[in-house]
């Protein structure tokens, strides 16, 4: 069609409106007071625009296109949202980023960001292990459902419902405090908390005193995915003040790591903070969030890892959930105790899948042996939501010390998940992936336990179950799961 350009999913008009030239705004205050300051330089031929975005944690290409006034810019035409929008208006540009509104203007010389320094990486040795999760690690993360709205007064009350709740008497023990709680270096470099959270060793001491541990977040860039100082240049020194607060997990996320590295420094770089935690003087537990790239299961404990991401991050649906946990059969044979594949936090709870979703969402991460940390509101969570965290049966096949990761098997829309256990029985997952209730079998001739069951158990009805002639049979509803323990 003449006088269109399509970009993705959009079509739209030519214009005569310019977005070209190099602009610069400032988007909005961190906590920690330091502005995010936007920086494009665009190019625009006709209604395409092309060029870069600058802030102070990233750097994105982008590609877009202009009708009217009006312009969209994408990082990548799998993007389901612009990483920026907005309107030409004159000698301004009215932009979205982040659902944060602001106004760039035409940059002067200077304006730009100066480039980091670029540390080189240190060579490649292993990190002596540091002896920790012998089974997956269970606790509470913070970043699903508050993500940057997380402050002191919360990450108590959630450390007191950990404890009301029945969570940490089931083994969920860690509260960890994601990204967004940052402040700025002194002159010596030391990294202190911002004024969400004005005492961290005292929030540490906190948690301690209800029986749980206490984790925290950081990246090996300069800056943290939302545009916090990370580790970068300070590795031994955070790793000291780490300790010092009392923190005994460390999630490390990549992210800003890719301003200064690519991905084949990503295990080097993630040995360099493996060695400053073992040598920070507190045993931590260390969490490799890489979201999967570079073979991170085939290396991640040669460099004091615990546990690894393996997917890219998890949101609250059915489609995102299954997605992930489809990624980590081909990992399987590098799960066992002391170092885990991760699929992401746990969105249990959160709203938008339904109760038989978020019951086969627990029983493939117990049945894959993943990290259980939940990201709900667990001081207010429904009596369905509580039963399904808490189930001591399934919480049992995820701590099996065997530390084995299931695998499946696939019959049409039902995939046939078996796990063994360190007492010679098996869990068995029957996921029903249709939009439609159908019967699931189980036969005893798939599960490498011999010829005859001595006992079997619904897991999720806590009755026992007959097998008959070798096989149980059981009506699944859409998108739910039938899991046993047999033997």
């Amino acid at each position: 069609m003449a006088g269109f350009v399509a970009f993705g999913l959009f079509t739209v008009a030519a214009s005569a409106q310019s977005a070209n030239g190099k602009w610069v705004g400032t988007q909005r205050l961190l906590d920690n007071g330091e502005p995010v300051r936007v920086y494009l330089d665009l190019h625009q031929t006709g209604t395409v625009l092309s060029g870069t975005i600058t802030t102070i944690g990233h750097v994105y290409e982008v590609k877009g296109t202009l009708t009217g006034s009006h312009f969209e810019l994408f990082s990548s035409p799998q993007d389901k949202k612009p990483r920026v929008k907005g309107d030409v208006a004159g000698n301004e540009l009215h932009l979205i980023r982040d659902d944060f509104p602001f106004v760039a203007v035409p940059a002067k010389p200077g304006d730009e960001y100066p480039p980091y320094e670029h540390i080189t990486p240190p060579a490649l040795h292993d990190v002596p292990s540091n002896g920790m999760a012998k089974t997956p690690p269970m606790g509470w993360n913070s970043w699903n459902l508050f993500q940057s709205n997380i402050d002191d007064k919360t990450v108590r009350e959630m450390a007191d419902a950990m404890v009301t709740s029945g969570m940490r008497d089931a083994g969920y023990v860690y509260v960890n405090i994601d990204d967004t709680w940052q402040g700025v270096r002194d002159a010596q470099g030391n990294l202190h908390a911002n004024k969400k959270f004005p005492d961290m060793k005292a929030l540490a001491e906190y948690v301690h005193s209800k029986g749980l541990k206490f984790g925290i977040y950081s990246s090996p860039g300069p800056r943290t995915c939302a545009e916090y100082p990370g580790s970068y240049g300070h590795e031994e020194q955070d790793a000291k003040t780490f300790a010092a607060w009392g923190v005994d997990y460390l999630k490390y996320d990549w992210c800003g790591a890719r301003m200064i590295y690519t991905h084949d420094d990503l295990q080097a770089v993630y040995q360099k903070m493996g060695d400053a935690l073992l040598h920070s003087g507190r045993p931590i537990l260390y969490s490799l969030c890489e979201y999967g790239s570079g073979n991170v299961e085939r290396w991640g404990a040669k460099v004091g890892g615990n546990l690894w991401r393996t997917t890219g991050d998890i949101s609250d649906t059915w489609t995102s959930m299954t997605a992930n946990i489809q990624k980590q059969i081909p990992t399987a044979p590098y799960a066992g105790p002391g170092h885990w594949n991760d699929p992401d936090m746990l969105e249990i709870g959160n709203g938008h899948m339904n109760d038989e979703e978020y019951k086969t969402h627990m029983s493939l991460w117990a049945l894959t042996a993943a990290p259980l940390l939940a990201g709900n509101d667990i001081r207010n969570m429904s009596q369905v939501i509580k039963d399904i965290l808490l189930n001591r049966e399934v919480l049992a096949v995820d701590q099996d010390p065997l530390g084995k990761q299931a695998s499946p098997v696939k019959h049409g829309d039902l995939q046939t998940w078996v796990k063994p256990l360190a007492d010679g029985s098996v869990a068995v997952g029957v996921v029903n992936m249709g939009d439609a209730a159908t019967t699931g079998t189980v036969n005893i001739s798939e599960l490498g336990i011999g010829a005859k069951v001595t006992s079997a158990r619904d897991l999720w009805r806590h009755t026992a179950v007959t097998f008959r002639d070798g096989a149980y049979t059981a009506s699944i509803p859409s998108h739910g799961v039938l899991m046993l323990r047999v033997k």
